[in-house]
């Protein structure tokens, strides 16, 4: 129990839920400001902690080194400069690797109590051997003495972008290394990233952007809030394919509620979606405001936990996660790379023993991917085929812009046949009953050809569309805006034109853009879609919600398109630019060749 001191006479007993024991506060006071809107302000003035054993000099530990530089050579915030601080242990041995932490907001932590909590931990080989690179937002000098500097700090930290990933990862630290003669390990395992306020959204980001890089957390009064688009964290958290992150929140329930939001609630939110989603989770909630005061007296404990050895190895908890990837993934297994080089992948199509072809539109080659993964090339002189279909005829056929056709292709000889001449066109769909449809970006149209005909006829003027589908049950067409957000539905009219066009499919994009890049997609048997987005691989019920959003793989280029396939059409393949990949799922891809299959009724 805790005796606050008396104000007005009363004294108050309080059990403290910190991790670090001790805070004070006066009840009284806490009553007075509750209606004020300078509430967490006043309110964090009066937190009080004490201080942390592992946070105090301890005798016979020894003391890391502290070494302050600037950096001004980025080209992803250019004309910043900024100051940074490299703490380096005493164990550190030059020309060996260390774990690393990364501090935003570097020079509120270069003080006694951090590096002293460094020292300690160290010591007693509660945390590995690390390097701890302190560095402060970016600012850009004033041009003279009556100008104002230009400060970065919301710019790069409340931003939801990977800009500040690039920065830190590709700039910062190997300038770091090479400057400061030291080696970080390049094990994500062994890297943590920690930051207060929106430093802890930035550190959160980087993480999350680039978890081949980062794995551990520490947030503390964390802004994910509607500053640049923070408050969708929780969302895409849980909608996303889950990450291997260790993450550690704190914050108090008297932190910031202002014109961007609440952040008391936001962090409950974030812990709650982390929890959904089957991340290794830790939190310490408080009383406190929007201050440091709690995150830096938990700080060592805080540090105990993330690097704890039972948790050397960051991972994914399928067992414990509730989110829409257990329903559509296959635990364990990831995106296998088949094919590279090339120079633009595009137009998946699957055969009816798995067997599926794709495109190089700029090569204007198409190739095969054998149920064994072998890859061959199939046919070239293609006239730049993009989209390919399987047709109900047996034929391949393809959306051949450069010859201005479309084209069709005997899978067994690579013999071509002309299907329709002098039209502009980037993908297609077959029906079961032999129709066509095709977009025309170029013209803004969405094209049919009906069976036999060789005629190419508009069915609608939409601006810019490229990837389409038909529905399981093949009485809707579904075409992609390709600089928006939205997939359009089409219902089909007997004699195959096109009504009742919506908005339908809302899909979600990167916070630096306002295009989806919305292409090349598929449908399963029971109604799911699947789209290839800016953001990845987008899954989508029949409603048109995103239910799981399954992130482009590392060092690939945007999804361009997507199809079922495999001996059981359980297999995704995309094509990523240069790239093909594949991945086992639990769903089954609808073919559009074969009869209309009705899905189940969804939940609306």
């Amino acid at each position: 129990m805790i005796n606050f001191p008396k104000r007005g006479g009363v004294t108050v007993k309080l059990s403290s839920p910190s991790l670090c024991g001790v805070k004070t506060i006066s009840f009284l006071a806490k009553l007075v400001i509750a209606g004020s809107m300078f509430a967490p302000i006043a309110f964090s003035q009066q937190e009080q902690y004490s201080v942390h054993p592992d946070s105090k000099k301890q005798a016979g530990v020894p003391r890391g080194k502290v070494t302050q530089a600037k950096f001004a050579d980025s080209t992803v915030y250019p004309g910043t400069d900024r100051d940074y601080w490299i703490y380096v242990p005493a164990q550190y041995e030059p020309g060996q690797t260390a774990s690393l932490m990364v501090f935003q907001d570097g020079k509120a932590y270069v003080n006694g109590s951090t590096f002293n909590a460094l020292d300690n931990l160290i010591h007693r080989r509660d945390i590995p051997v690390m390097i701890g690179v302190f560095v402060n937002p970016g600012v850009v000098p004033p041009q003279n003495e009556n100008a104002q500097t230009r400060f970065n700090r919301s710019l790069e930290y409340d931003d939801m972008s990977d800009r500040y990933s690039q920065f830190l990862i590709d700039e910062l630290l190997p300038h770091i290394e090479r400057t400061h003669g030291v080696q970080f390990s390049i094990d994500p395992n062994l890297r943590g990233i920690t930051g207060a306020s929106s430093g802890a959204i930035c550190a959160f980001n980087v993480a999350w952007h680039r978890p081949d890089s980062f794995h551990r957390i520490y947030s503390t009064i964390g802004t994910y809030v509607g500053l640049r688009g923070g408050d969708e964290i929780p969302t895409l958290i849980r909608k996303t394919e889950p990450k291997p992150l260790r993450v550690f929140l704190q914050d108090g329930e008297n932190d910031l509620n202002i014109y961007g939001g609440d952040w008391w609630i936001a962090n409950q939110m974030m812990q709650r979606a982390l929890k959904f989603s089957g991340y290794e989770l830790k939190h310490e909630w408080g009383d406190g405001g929007h201050s440091r005061k709690h995150g830096n007296a938990i700080f060592p404990d805080a540090m105990r936990w993330l690097w704890h050895s039972d948790a050397a190895e960051v991972k994914t908890h399928y067992d414990q996660c509730r989110n829409e990837a257990v329903r559509f993934l296959e635990s364990g297994e990831n995106w296998q790379l088949l094919s590279d080089g090339h120079g633009w992948a595009e137009g998946l199509a699957a055969m009816p023993d798995g067997t599926v072809f794709f495109t190089d539109v700029p090569a204007s080659k198409i190739y095969r991917i054998g149920t064994d993964d072998k890859v061959e090339l199939f046919a070239e002189n293609t006239g730049r085929a993009n989209g390919l279909r399987l047709g109900p005829d047996g034929l391949l056929y393809g959306a051949a812009n450069g010859a201005k056709q479309i084209a069709a292709w005997d899978p067994k000889t690579a013999k071509r046949s002309v299907v329709a001449e002098g039209v502009k066109c980037n993908d297609l769909v077959v029906r079961h009953d032999g129709t066509v449809y095709f977009t025309n970006p170029a013209d803004n149209k969405i094209m049919m050809i009906r069976k036999g005909s060789g005629r190419a006829v508009v069915v609608d003027n939409f601006s810019n569309p490229n990837g389409l589908t038909l529905s399981a049950d093949q009485t809707m067409l579904f075409v992609g805006h390709f600089p928006g957000r939205f997939i359009y539905s089409y219902t089909i009219n007997g004699d195959g034109t096109l009504a009742n066009k919506q908005e339908y499919y809302y899909m979600h994009v990167p916070s630096n853009s306002l295009e989806g890049h919305l292409d090349g997609m598929c449908v399963s048997r029971d109604g799911w879609l699947v789209a290839a987005t800016e953001l990845g691989v987008q899954i989508c019920d029949q409603p048109g919600r995103v239910h799981l959003i399954l992130p482009k793989p590392r060092l690939a280029k945007r999804v361009s398109y997507t199809a079922f396939g495999g001996k059981d059409w359980k297999t995704l393949y995309i094509a990523t630019g240069n790239r093909v990949y594949k991945r086992r799922t639990k769903l089954t891809g609808a073919q559009p060749w074969r009869a209309p299959i009705k899905p189940p009724r969804p939940r609306l």
